[in-house]
C-alpha cells in the first residue's frame, strides 16, 4: 500500500509521526480530557478511557474557549500531550492553544478527515507542507 497525502488549509507547529487516536467528535482540552491521567474523561467521548499522550488526534472540530490555550501548554510543560492534532475545523481559540503549546496541528481538509483516515494508523504530520500523510 503506498502513502497518501491529505492537504490542509490551515497549519502550524513541528513535524511529527505517530499513531492516531480518531473520532468523530469535538476536541475541547478542558471538557474532554483529563489532563493528569493523559487520558480522554468525558462519559459521552468516543474516545473516552484512551490516552491522548503521544497520539496524533483525529477529531471531527475544535469545542470550548479561551481555557484551552493554556491548558495545552501546561500539558506540554508536563509531558502529556497529544503529539498533534488534526481537525476537520478549527477555531482561533484551539489554533492560539496548538501555537502556545508548540502542538503541531493541521485544519480544513476537502474530505472528512475522520472518515479517510483509519483509527490506529501511523501518519506524519506535516505543518511546513500543510500535508497529512497516511502511511503505507
Amino acid at each position: 500500500m503506498s502513502a497518501r497525502i491529505f492537504r490542509a488549509r490551515h497549519a502550524m507547529g513541528p513535524t511529527v509521526r505517530g499513531p492516531t487516536l480518531v473520532a468523530h467528535d469535538g476536541f475541547s482540552a478542558r471538557y474532554d480530557l483529563n489532563r493528569i491521567n493523559g487520558v480522554f474523561s468525558r462519559p459521552t467521548h468516543k474516545l473516552v478511557g484512551q490516552s491522548y499522550a503521544g497520539k496524533i488526534l483525529v477529531l471531527d472540530t475544535a469545542k470550548g474557549g479561551v481555557a484551552t490555550a493554556w491548558m495545552l501548554h501546561e500539558m506540554q510543560s508536563r509531558g502529556i500531550v497529544p503529539l498533534a492534532l488534526v481537525l476537520n475545523s478549527v477555531n482561533p481559540i484551539l489554533a492560539q492553544g496548538a501555537a502556545l503549546g508548540d502542538v503541531a496541528m493541521l485544519a480544513g481538509f476537502d474530505e472528512d478527515i475522520t472518515a479517510a483516515i483509519p483509527h490506529g494508523a501511523e501518519v506524519e504530520v506535516n505543518p511546513q507542507a500543510g500535508v497529512l500523510t497516511l502511511l503505507g
